[in-house]
């Protein structure tokens, strides 16, 4: 299985916008169809947060054609005791993005899979008489919102997430079909629907019993799960026969060329234009006949 850090990294940079608008309604309500979306790379970062926790974050650029640039920060936290979370670190990184991007619109955004009681959003530096550091950030809390209100929802992002959502126990299946539903109608890409049938997957943890009642129950939600496996199937076939055919071909110049070399009657350029390999592997071959 992969992380929760590479779950969410792939739904956040696939779907940046509808992640917006699920994570940070009161942001997104501000966007229009102008902003560009690009990833930062993290590794320019000289300071990550902590490799206990924040393996991840997911710094955006937002940009319009006005020039104006927001770096928006999303950051996961999944550990199992999420009062780890550390408001001082993300501020400390928030204030090295805006400085590595020389700007002060800087969007913290927080992304819990566990609930945590008596959690704040703020951070204050000062005394009792003035405050000079004033810090908050946004808090997307995925066990706190309620699915019911997304079974339908038009965003991707939204459907998606649905089983990390807070949903009674009699509707695990129905959650379950309707981000299927959700995955099929929203997005046509293929690649993509195979990619996300996972995501679905993993975090609803279906065991082999609720399988075979939602088989019973959601015939139709079934079928698309079965035709994205067939061509999930189908490709991986595909590419294991090119990747054999290629190693097949890269085998017989090999081959040819070592035939050729021990003949002894061409020289190295010749041999590397009859066999299509470069002249440099042909030098090497034939050194080490030589040896």
């Amino acid at each position: 299985m992969s992380s929760h850090d590479q779950n969410f990294k792939n739904l956040i940079l696939d779907y940046p916008l509808q992640a917006l608008q699920l994570f940070a309604p009161e942001e997104a309500a501000h966007l229009d169809d102008a902003v560009r979306f690009t990833p930062i790379r993290q590794e320019q970062l000289k300071d990550r947060l902590s490799d206990r926790f924040y393996e991840l974050d997911i710094p955006l650029l937002l940009e319009w054609p006005d020039g104006r640039r927001e770096a928006l920060l999303f950051v996961i936290e999944q550990q199992t005791d999420p009062r780890q979370f550390s408001t001082h670190k993300l501020a400390r990184y928030c204030l090295e993005i805006a400085e590595l991007l020389a700007t002060d619109r800087v969007v913290p955004v927080v992304i819990f899979l566990k609930s945590v009681r008596n959690r704040g959003n703020q951070l204050a530096l000062g005394n009792e008489y003035f405050r000079y550091l004033q810090f908050r950030y946004i808090q997307a809390v995925l066990p706190e919102m309620p699915a019911e209100q997304h079974l339908e929802s038009p965003n991707l992002v939204a459907r998606l997430n649905l089983p990390n959502m807070r949903w009674p126990a009699e509707l695990k299946l129905a959650i379950y079909a309707s981000a299927i539903r959700g995955l099929r109608s929203l997005e046509q890409n293929p690649d993509k629907q195979i990619k996300y049938l996972e995501f679905v997957d993993i975090y609803t943890a279906l065991d082999n019993n609720e399988r075979q009642a939602f088989e019973r129950r959601y015939p139709q939600e079934e079928d698309t799960m079965s035709s994205y496996i067939a061509t999930a199937l189908e490709k991986a076939a595909q590419k294991g026969m090119q990747e054999g055919i290629e190693k097949g071909i890269e085998k017989a110049m090999l081959e040819m060329a070592n035939n050729l070399l021990a003949q002894g009657l061409l020289d190295d350029g010749q041999i590397a234009s009859v066999s299509g390999l470069p002249l440099a592997q042909i030098q090497a071959l034939r050194s080490q006949q030589q040896h």
